[in-house]
């Protein structure tokens, strides 16, 4: 029964990846902006940059942007003295074959550690799962066509079964598919300890609370860590 809660709850979160994000932007999906700003910083500074790119759960839906995951993981590099500058690049309702199309733009400068979390929407919404993967490889061919000492940490996901069984196990294993042939840092589960848990969500019941991103963090950061 609480397994069937939490899928419950989880596939509420997959339809506001879709349906939600269209919506009114916060600030926090605004932070695509800092892309192109952070070159500068990075000179000055001589710092790596950690690019996050993704869909609203990078950008934050609904919060401060200093409430998303890749904020806090800016304030844990800091607090460690780790000389890296994280850019936000999440976009509300990306699809992996909108982030192929945009994914130039966001490689204008250098990036030493690229972290792809995109799919979900993919999934509720039925896309055949040989393209998502063709283009999540895609992405990843790009990153490395750009610069082939960037480190590329990719972030798993999982959607209900209304699809059908064969769909749901199949889109699951795309990532850690990936993860394998390409030899990269894997997040098993972003939202393991997140997704259907009402308290770890907005008001809504679909969008992660600050606390929630707190987790968030705290699983991108296991996969993150042994890259820096």
């Amino acid at each position: 029964m609480r397994n069937l809660l939490k899928f419950s709850y989880f596939f509420i979160l997959l339809i506001a990846l879709s349906c939600k994000d269209s919506k009114t932007a916060t600030k926090a999906t605004q932070s695509e902006t800092v892309v192109g700003d952070d070159t500068e910083v990075k000179k000055e500074t001589g710092a790596k940059t950690i690019l996050f790119f993704g869909n609203s759960l990078t950008a934050g839906y609904g919060l401060e942007i200093e409430e998303s995951f890749p904020s806090l993981i800016q304030e844990r590099l800091d607090s460690l003295n780790l000389n890296y500058e994280v850019i936000n690049a999440g976009l509300s309702g990306e699809t992996t074959a909108g982030g192929k199309n945009r994914l130039e733009w966001v490689l204008n400068q250098k990036v030493d550690v690229f972290v792809l979390e995109l799919g979900a929407n993919d999934g509720l919404r039925g896309v055949p799962l040989s393209e998502t993967k063709a283009n999540l490889q895609m992405i990843i061919d790009m990153v490395w066509d750009k610069n082939k000492d960037t480190k590329i940490v990719l972030a798993g996901m999982m959607i209900p079964p209304n699809m059908g069984q064969d769909y749901t196990t199949e889109f699951r294993t795309i990532f850690p598919e990936l993860a394998q042939q390409n030899e990269i840092q894997l997040i098993p589960f972003l939202l393991d300890g997140v997704a259907g848990i009402p308290e770890l969500n907005l008001e809504d019941g679909i969008h992660p609370t600050a606390k929630g991103q707190k987790i968030v963090a705290n699983n991108v950061w296991k996969a993150l860590e042994p890259l820096l």
